[in-house]
């Protein structure tokens, strides 16, 4: 390894880390905004009880029966 090695950050990388900086803040912000669409508790019997109603879709959706 040479001596002046450093390792190598994208511009994106340094620029998420400017960001982190400058907020820290941050990345609780987007934890809190996650948690409003997807960290919801899960109906096991809900879940279940959709998958047992579903209706296998035909192989050719356009065609007609008869």
């Amino acid at each position: 390894m040479p001596l002046f090695w450093k390792p190598y950050k994208s511009d994106v990388t340094q620029f998420i880390d400017s960001l982190k900086q400058r907020d820290p803040q941050l990345e609780e912000r987007q934890r809190q905004g996650r948690a409003l669409l997807w960290d919801k508790p899960i109906d096991r019997q809900a879940q279940q009880e959709y998958a047992e109603a579903r209706v296998a879709q035909n192989a050719y959706v356009y065609q007609t029966k008869g």
